[in-house]
């Protein structure tokens, strides 16, 4: 864990709010005492928890003072794999001051609420807090992000969180089941990419042999079903899908909703004894990918009019034509030459 570092120690006075859970302390105040109203210091008449039960976390550059055995409650967490075993076994050790800086990248509200779960067994999330780095903290931290573990009075945001984490499950089934069949297809024909449109259980396509649509897309894969189509009508799970693929290695994806031909409407006859068939069209969604690095740039070489390197005059080595005298021939270079590497010597730039 590179976010967590160590500390065991902490010199800190608590008061009876401390001893309840964390307290969190600013990097000047090392030192809480509480005035009664005749001026004398309540913590010197409050008995002193021990300092060894105690530890310091820093977080965002805040100090939070709490009992480590409040993180054991939930031992499959980070915190609780932290402070459990792993602290007796030093596994986690503090730093020069004796505290642990863990959390990098989580900020100090985030951790607050992160702490209220360990109390009271729920995430309370107030206004002002971002439910998106809220989810973030708790993956990490491997805290469960449910209805179950939250309570937010933005219930849009709660249920968009929990919208985007069930769509990113249900698009990995899909992943698995119906995609990567026809992608592989794609790359057993000699494919470099797939274009696949999801169609309906219940839609059908019967195109006319003799006059099939114009396709921008010959080798389109056609998959029926009606869980995908569904999923794809939201932009919110379209966008989730795309970040699952970029994560998976694919590139160039595109991933929308397009008209698809179904079947045949009617034929018109045209001067000549031209047809003309017009088809029906459907609004359904499209995937299209590709997993190659440079898609649509052509790797070929034309040799055309490449001559060897070795041979100036590939003509002259052929005994197919003499040269001038005294002529030096430039040889020629093809664009891709020209474009990825120096000039060869003797051609002018």
């Amino acid at each position: 864990m590179d976010r967590l570092t160590g500390s065991a120690g902490v010199q800190k006075i608590m008061t009876e709010e401390q001893a309840t859970g964390g307290t969190i302390l600013s990097q000047s105040d090392r030192r809480m005492t509480v005035g009664a109203e005749d001026g004398a210091d309540v913590t010197k008449a409050q008995p002193r928890p021990s300092t060894r039960d105690r530890v310091t976390l820093v977080v965002d550059g805040t100090h939070f003072v709490v009992d480590p055995a409040v993180f054991t409650t939930y031992p499959d967490t980070v915190l609780g794999r932290m402070f459990g075993r792993a602290r007796q076994h030093s596994f986690t050790r503090p730093n020069a001051k004796g505290e642990y800086e863990i959390a990098e990248g989580i900020g100090a509200n985030i951790f607050r609420v992160i702490l209220d779960y360990y109390r009271v067994g729920f995430l309370h999330c107030p206004e002002g807090v971002s439910l998106a780095e809220l989810r973030e903290a708790c993956d990490y931290l491997c805290i469960n992000f449910d209805y179950n573990t939250v309570r937010c009075r933005d219930l849009s945001a709660l249920l968009h969180e929990l919208s985007n984490d069930g769509a990113r499950r249900q698009f990995e089934a899909f992943l698995e089941e119906l995609l990567l069949p026809a992608m592989f297809a794609s790359a057993q024909e000699g494919e470099r990419e797939c274009h696949i449109v999801v169609l309906t259980d219940d839609d059908t396509v019967d195109w006319d042999h003799d006059h099939p649509p114009p396709m921008g897309e010959e080798s389109s894969q056609i998959l029926y079903s009606t869980k995908l189509y569904r999923f794809f009508k939201f932009i919110e799970n379209r966008d989730v899908a795309k970040v699952l693929l970029k994560e998976r290695g694919l590139k160039n994806i595109r991933i929308g909703i397009e008209g698809y031909p179904t079947c045949k409407e009617k034929v018109k006859r045209r001067p000549g004894g031209k047809s003309e068939v017009i088809y029906s069209y459907v609004q359904r969604p499209f995937i299209q990918l590709s997993w190659e690095k440079e898609e649509g740039k052509s790797r070929h070489v034309d040799f055309q009019c490449v001559r060897s390197r070795s041979v100036p005059n590939l003509i002259t080595a052929m005994g197919e034509g003499p040269t001038r005298a005294g002529a030096t021939p430039t040889p020629q270079v093809d664009e891709l030459d020209r474009l990825n590497g120096p000039a060869p010597p003797g051609l002018d730039q």
